[in-house]
């Protein structure tokens, strides 16, 4: 009897188990009756019809993130790389994740790396890391559109990780060096440009400066020399002016006449005095002729008869 009573208790127990049913803030329970879709439960307490009812799917209603496993892919400019991701997705309806596939997590998985291949073939290598945002969103785009039948809404695409083969880095540190090497030269020639520059303006100045010193030097000489002749030129004429005035004064004309008798005389005794012969002439009358006829003169005749 008290076997029977303990059995009956168990029964009982595992009846009231399968029928009370509480469903978490996070998940939604898909309830079958009789094999068929019944009702989804959302967070809350529920009792099941026994041996009718029964909890056949519970689904995750957070965000999930995915691990996209790495895989080989082809660029466009025929470089194989290593790439993986991170797909962040979310269950928007319990019914289509329950009945729309089998496994929408394995599915998303595919799905993200069939568009990944498709997408990286497109472009080149350079272009992955330069247009990564536009490549996680044309993945997000096509894995959204392929997922809705599922009740699964795609929100983010990350590319995790892109692994050139060990060839390709080889080959791109070389490229890189040779690009800097370049940039070097460039530099260094611009440097050297700009230095000859600057060392042939420095000439051209300098030769412009001593042009424009020789310059000045000939102007000046050439007023210092015009300044000269001015001051001759005024003395001159000042001696002029008071020779003509001397001239118009009385006995002016026989002072000249004796001045230029005196500068003969002394001219000739110069001329006599540096040679080494003296040469007297045959007639001193002559002499005394010539002298007359450039005093010409009462005044100098007075003084050749004294």
């Amino acid at each position: 009897m008290l076997s029977f009573i303990s059995v009956l208790i168990l029964i009982i127990g595992f009846m009231v188990y399968k029928t009370i049913i509480i469903v978490t803030e996070r998940e939604n329970v898909i309830v079958e009756r009789l094999g068929k879709y019944q009702r989804t439960l959302t967070p809350g307490i529920y009792f099941l019809v026994p041996f009718f009812d029964s909890a056949a799917y519970k689904q995750e209603m957070r965000e999930e993130v995915i691990d996209i496993p790495s895989q080989s892919v082809i660029t466009k400019d025929n470089i194989q790389v290593e790439i993986d991701g991170l797909l962040y997705l979310k269950v928007m309806d319990s019914k289509k994740a329950s009945y729309g596939i089998g496994n929408y997590v394995a599915a998303s998985i595919n799905l993200a790396q069939t568009t990944m291949r498709s997408e990286i073939g497109k472009i080149t290598l350079g272009a992955i890391f330069s247009e990564r945002d536009d490549v996680n969103s044309k993945i997000i785009s096509e894995i959204d559109k392929a997922s809705e039948p599922w009740g699964v809404k795609v929100l983010r695409y990350e590319i995790k990780d892109i692994a050139p083969s060990r060839q390709v880095i080889e080959t791109l540190e070389k490229q890189m060096e040779a690009e800097r090497e370049k940039r070097a030269e460039i530099t260094r020639a611009t440097a050297e440009k700009e230095k000859l520059i600057n060392v042939s303006e420095g000439k051209r100045q300098m030769a412009i400066n001593i042009s424009e010193g020789e310059k000045q030097k000939r102007i000046n000489e050439a007023n210092g020399r015009a300044e000269g002749i001015k001051l001759i030129a005024e003395s001159t004429s000042k001696s002029l002016t008071m020779v003509g005035e001397a001239i118009a004064l009385p006995g002016g004309n026989d002072a000249l006449k004796m001045r230029l008798v005196d500068q003969y005389i002394d001219q000739l005794d110069e001329v006599i005095g540096e040679g080494d012969v003296t040469l007297f002439p045959t007639n001193l009358a002559s002499l005394k002729g010539i002298v007359d006829e450039l005093k010409g003169s009462k005044f100098l005749n007075q003084n050749s008869n004294s």
